[in-house]
């Protein structure tokens, strides 16, 4: 016999995984493509929380200013979400803004947003001294 060629005693033995890794891979993958599509939809709710409180700040900020119900809240719409609800309210001295959007996303996970705001309305201001 050669000393070159290994007879099949002498072999180093291959570790064999009996297919576990193709099974956890099975298991692992769709996983982590569930939990990547809840990041982007946690991210995709969380910019739409962000504009419903731009658009709330706009509208109270508008009416503060004594422009028209309506114009400011179109202001307030054009800053939110779309399909979001505003409220436009004054209550003495102060303009109450509520704006509220459902979150985008799939159907099964809906999740209603909302952002008030509160502005002093300028009418209400003396003139300075």
């Amino acid at each position: 016999m050669c000393l070159s060629e290994e007879s099949p005693r002498t072999a180093p033995a291959r570790p064999r995984d009996g297919g576990f890794a193709t099974a956890e891979a099975a298991l692992v993958i769709p996983a982590l493509v569930l939990f990547a599509a809840l990041l982007v939809w946690a991210l995709m709710a969380a910019a739409a929380q962000i504009r419903c409180v731009d658009a709330a700040r706009v509208g109270a900020r508008a009416a503060a200013r004594s422009e028209p119900g309506q114009d400011a809240a179109a202001a307030a719409r054009s800053a939110a979400p779309a399909g979001a609800e505003v409220v436009i309210e004054r209550k003495g001295d102060l303009w109450h803004v509520r704006v509220e959007a459902p979150a985008p996303g799939p159907a099964g996970l809906q999740v209603r947003l909302g952002a008030r705001a509160t502005a002093l309305a300028e009418d209400s201001v003396g003139p300075p001294p």
